[in-house]
């Protein structure tokens, strides 16, 4: 039976299949994350001074479905940067939106990731 300390810590090379972002826990956040919390596989966890979004797989961060929560005239790429401190996953930046990516290999369409064997 091996239930030391080194089991409980060994690596795990297989992907999660998670990304996300934390964000201020700010008004502007707040509504962001309330917006996030409504879609298929995204958890939001609220905590005293800011808020995770995490998703399986792909987060769609719409530009536009923001500024309207938000009752602004438009949401764009620096005024999701002002409110977020971090993200794991790839993160693309579009003009509309911002999406995030467990795998480079989902965002290879992005990225220009090359997705042919190497022999």
């Amino acid at each position: 039976m091996s239930t030391g300390t080194a089991d409980r810590f060994k690596a795990d090379a297989t992907s999660s299949n998670m990304c996300g972002v934390t964000l201020m826990n700010n008004q502007v956040g707040y509504v962001v994350a309330r917006v996030m919390s409504g879609k298929p596989g995204v958890a939001v966890t609220e905590l005293p001074s800011m808020i995770r979004v995490d998703g399986r797989n792909k987060i769609d961060f719409d530009y536009a479905e923001l500024a309207e929560a938000l009752g602004w005239d438009s949401f764009g790429n620096d005024d999701f940067e002002e409110i977020m401190s971090t993200h794991y996953g790839r993160m693309v930046v579009l003009d509309d939106r911002t999406l995030m990516f467990a795998n480079p290999e989902d965002a290879a369409e992005y990225i220009d990731f090359d997705l042919t064997p190497v022999s």
